[in-house]
């Protein structure tokens, strides 16, 4: 029998160190391309320059220290050589003194010079990587914003823009700089004193780093939870304040607060965890650092007492180690803010890591469109496989036209018109614009061709003005107002006491549904696209408003390939064409009348929605006579028959 080798297996304490230090060597090496940018030559020289003023900083910074050597061994000696004055000799110790003054002043000289020089470098990495960040975002599926919290991804986008610059500086400025003030602390020690000094001071250095990495590891890791316990509250404030009036409607605030306040508690936790191994870090660090200082001097101060030494070597000693003080406190801090520096880059990395589910194909072309039909041929569609939504959908919208899509809930209606924007690739079939796949065309020329009119118009926390322009923004003024006066939305716009300058509030919250949907159909008719698309437009309305709302996009949608996503069916009579969707599948299709004379779905629906209207109708007209004083409904029968 073969006998295996008796290796123990890694731990999985040991497994996860590993991990993590190359997660932080992939997160330096992705950060790499911002700090030393191929395009930016000045860029590389300002990092040379920054580089260079920083290791003259540290020969001067070792050096400094001689000159307090010198002027204590001169003002040791009470006695003035032969042959020299008085004022000659305190000359001496007072020049050492002033080169000693100016040698501190040239060092801090350099090291300001080189944040200088650096502090353009740091920025344009800021800036770059906090650029294509958000441009991945913009990149991503519906199907990653719509599974992602927007509270969330801010806050690591937040946190990794504020880690660039330190982690950049750090790495590039400070670390192999420190390392090589080290090194050269040890070669001065080494030659003025006893080989015995250095040993002290390297096993100091051993034991700082050592304690400092390992306590920073152990902070690092409540570090994360404290991010997780942050990304968690701010989600649910986030989230909570975009629902304000949920809350308010339901009268949860105090479920709301208990909620924030529940994350609130695990990032107290693991906040008062991150203060406290501080402490102990510090400490740890101090003990170490005092205890070397002391042998150190102890030994030298023996040297004086025997002859080996003088009392200059004693002070030089002194300023050496004290010289060495802010670079290990500066390590201690450097590590750690690398450390959490490259767990919220690691973090940003990896939402910029996240696949684009839907990409243009190396090839692909500008959409050229011509009259714009819109053919769906054999589509198939899920979100996820076990719950398929389009199950082969075949139709065509004519150049010019207008189809309308109707059906119950959950039928596939406003997944047709995702697949049409592209926010997703059909799983089979094809969607074709006058003729060419999507799939085969740039998605910004696919949507600059299409408008939409959705059911939830969503405004960005602005102006009237801004958000009619955003329709196109290199549209002028006037533009912007004959949009608005097409969309019947310009009388109450000039009501307003600000006009177009009138800020709508967070989400378009300060403007009724009816005012947000004139907002939506003014910059789609801003944008003038050949192709629109009506997504359920007023089904969140009241009928009063209905009337006025689709009188306006009735001449939106003049000339225009339109597609009527629906839910009110009367907002679709006089459609081109009506198809009726059921399960994923198109049941009917057909005109108006010609649905109604076949007695099914689309029947049965009509019927319903007519009998609801009738009943709203006659509501209103019940609220109508009392407020006339007619009275109560049974005391007026007849005045509501006639």
């Amino acid at each position: 029998m073969v006998q295996t080798p008796n290796v123990a297996a890694p731990t999985a304490e040991k497994i996860g160190r590993v991990d993590a230090e190359a997660s932080a060597m992939q997160t330096l090496r992705n950060l790499w391309p911002y700090i030393w940018p191929s395009d930016r030559v000045d860029l590389k020289r300002r990092v040379a320059l920054a580089i260079t003023a920083l290791l003259i900083g540290k020969v001067i910074n070792v050096l400094t220290p001689y000159f307090f050597k010198w002027a204590t061994d001169e003002l040791a000696d009470p006695s003035a050589p032969d042959g020299v004055g008085v004022a000659a000799w305190l000359a001496v110790p007072i020049l050492l003194v002033v080169a000693y003054g100016a040698g501190r002043i040239v060092n801090v000289a350099f090291d300001q010079t080189r944040d200088a020089l650096f502090a353009r470098v740091g920025q344009h990495a800021v800036r770059n990587l906090s650029y294509e960040t958000f441009q991945h975002m913009h990149r991503l599926s519906l199907r990653f914003h719509l599974q992602r919290r927007t509270g969330a991804l801010s806050r690591i986008i937040e946190r990794g823009t504020r880690a660039i610059e330190g982690v950049v500086r750090h790495t590039i400025l400070h670390a192999i700089p420190t390392l090589m003030q080290f090194v050269l602390m040890a070669a001065v020690i080494a030659y003025e004193f006893d080989f015995v000094y250095v040993i002290i001071v390297v096993v100091m250095i051993s034991l700082y780093v050592g304690f400092t990495i390992k306590v920073t590891a152990w902070r690092i890791d409540i570090r994360r939870k404290m991010n997780e316990s942050d990304n968690e509250a701010t989600s649910k404030a986030v989230d909570s304040l975009l629902n304000f009036e949920t809350v308010k409607y339901f009268g949860n605030e105090k479920l709301e607060a208990a909620r924030f306040d529940k994350s609130m508690a695990g990032y107290q936790v693991a906040a008062i965890k991150t203060w406290v191994s501080l402490a102990w870090l510090n400490f740890g660090q101090a003990a170490i650092f005092s205890a070397c200082m002391a042998l150190c001097m102890g030994l030298s101060a023996w040297g004086v007492m025997k002859g080996e030494n003088t009392v200059g070597d004693f002070v030089l000693i002194n300023a050496l180690l004290m010289q060495l003080a802010p670079p290990l406190n500066f390590f201690g801090s450097m590590h750690r803010e690398i450390k959490q520096g490259l767990v919220d880059l690691e973090a940003m990395f990896e939402l910029m890591r996240q696949p684009e589910e839907v990409q243009d194909k190396p090839d692909a072309q500008r959409l050229a469109v011509d009259g714009g039909s819109i053919r769906f041929d054999n589509v198939h569609f899920h979100y996820d496989a076990d719950r398929p939504i389009l199950k082969g959908i075949s139709f065509e919208v004519p150049a010019g036209k207008t189809v309308a899509i109707v059906g119950p809930s959950g039928a596939g209606k406003s997944t047709i018109s995702r697949l049409l924007f592209r926010f997703y690739d059909v799983i089979d079939g094809s969607i074709a614009i006058d003729g060419q796949d999507l799939r085969a065309v740039q998605q910004d020329s696919l949507r600059a061709q299409i408008g939409m009119v959705p059911q939830d118009t969503v405004l960005f926390n602005e102006t009237l003005l801004y958000n009619i322009g955003y329709g196109r923004p290199d549209a002028d003024r006037s533009e912007i107002e004959d949009a608005a006066r097409m969309a019947q939305v310009s009388d109450f716009i000039a009501s307003l006491p600000k006009g177009f300058e009138t800020e709508v509030g967070e989400r378009g919250l300060k403007l009724s549904g009816g005012e947000k949907q004139r907002v939506a159909i003014a910059r789609t008719i801003l944008k003038a696209p050949p192709i629109l698309v009506l997504d359920e437009a007023t089904s969140a309305l009241d009928s009063h408003t209905e009337q006025e709302i689709q009188s306006a996009l009735d001449e939106v949608s003049n000339n225009r390939t339109t597609l009527v996503i629906a839910h009110r069916l009367s907002t679709v009579i006089n459609a081109d064409e009506i198809i009726v969707l059921e399960a994923g599948r198109i049941r009917e299709r057909g005109r108006h009348g010609e649905l109604l004379e076949k007695k099914g779905l689309y029947a049965s629906m009509w019927d319903r929605q007519r009998e609801a209207s009738e009943a709203e109708e006659k509501l209103r007209k019940v609220e109508d006579l009392e407020r006339q004083g007619y009275g109560s409904f049974p005391e007026k029968e007849t005045e509501l028959a006639e």
